[in-house]
């Protein structure tokens, strides 16, 4: 009786096995590095921006619409960081033959420096995202705000803050739990950026009759 002998391709397969297992360890490593990334789910996590920035003095002492900084949040799916332009609307650097608008504050400000330096170059200002999803998870802020999402669900008292940093985890999970029971989170949108509001019981309900709304928990929902 002959004796079976494999084929000379047979002895590739042990290669290719540990290739695949090599590839999919590190596959998995890249991701878990990734989505578990400061700027993904870190609770807490603050870069230091190219221009200081309070928005507890803005937003909480001035009393300054979040929209009007940025200004697609209800009606595109991402949200705008402000151009250099919006900052130069309140302070302006004074003009080549030394006066100073009007209109212009804290003109001669050591902090307001960096932007003048930008407005003079014509350059945008480098602003670090806070909240920064990874790539395979779409949302689209204009869906939320416009149906009734508080700024203050996803972002915190950002007019407590002087300086900005993450406040929710901004996982999967955490998007499921408002998806599966999103009543408290809703308001009139008329109360929508105002940070200090506490919708009255049953707003979250009433909103959601009104607007006929019914979270989707598919995954084609957030990766498309």
């Amino acid at each position: 009786m002959e004796r079976f002998t494999f084929p000379g391709w047979a002895n590739r397969i042990p290669a290719l096995i540990l290739g695949l297992l090599t590839f999919g360890a590190g596959y998995v490593a890249v991701v878990g590095v990734y989505g578990t990334a400061p700027t993904t789910i870190n609770v807490g996590y603050s870069p230091k921006q190219p221009i200081e920035f309070s928005h507890k003095l803005h937003a909480g002492t001035l009393k300054i619409d979040c929209r009007y900084c940025h200004n697609t949040v209800d009606h595109a799916a991402h949200a705008a960081v402000p151009p250099t332009k919006t900052c130069v609307n309140c302070h302006s650097a004074a003009n080549p033959d030394g006066t100073v608008s009007l209109s212009a504050i804290h003109v001669k400000s050591e902090k307001l420096l960096p932007l003048h330096q930008v407005q003079a170059s014509g350059e945008g200002i480098e602003w670090i995202k806070v909240h920064d999803l990874p790539d395979f998870a779409y949302f689209n802020h204009a869906a939320h705000v416009t149906r009734g999402v508080g700024c203050v669900s996803c972002h915190g008292r950002v007019d407590r803050m002087d300086q900005v940093y993450q406040v929710e985890p901004l996982s999967m999970s955490w998007c499921l739990d408002c998806h599966r029971n999103p009543e408290p989170h809703l308001r009139r949108d008329e109360f929508i950026t105002v940070l200090d509001y506490v919708p009255e019981p049953g707003e979250g309900a009433a909103v959601m009759a009104e607007k006929g709304i019914q979270p989707s928990t598919n995954c084609s929902t957030c990766h498309r």
